[in-house]
């Protein structure tokens, strides 16, 4: 009888483990799937997002008030505190720009093209 208590312990350990994991992936799904566009989200959508302050929140939202982003190029230009490595950080955790995640500008490269 211990034995069978001890295996029927250990396969109700191992249910509840996978059953923890599974929950947690799927919590993480939808975080990451979680997106806010810079021209309707709240003041405290953008203050949830990590490295956003309500510093920066109240410049974005001072320059949405004048218009609406165009573009990431307009935030950056607009906003003081966004620029590509924080508009890259923010796109990162599901910021967007009318739908648009940031996307880095290409380096140039160093080497002409073949010919």
């Amino acid at each position: 009888m211990c034995k069978n208590h001890s295996m029927s312990t250990q396969t109700s350990f191992f249910t509840r483990v996978v059953f923890a994991t599974a929950i947690g992936l799927c919590s993480g799904l939808a975080l990451a799937q979680t997106r806010w566009d810079v021209n309707t989200a709240s003041e405290a959508d953008l203050d949830s997002l990590k490295g956003v302050g309500p510093a920066l929140t109240a410049r974005v939202l001072a320059e949405r008030d004048k218009a609406r982003f165009d573009s990431w190029q307009d935030l950056m230009n607009r906003v003081k505190g966004i620029k590509a490595p924080a508009a890259a950080r923010l796109s990162a955790q599901g910021l967007t720009v009318n739908g648009v995640p940031f996307e880095p500008p290409q380096a140039a490269s160093a080497t002409p093209p073949a010919r």
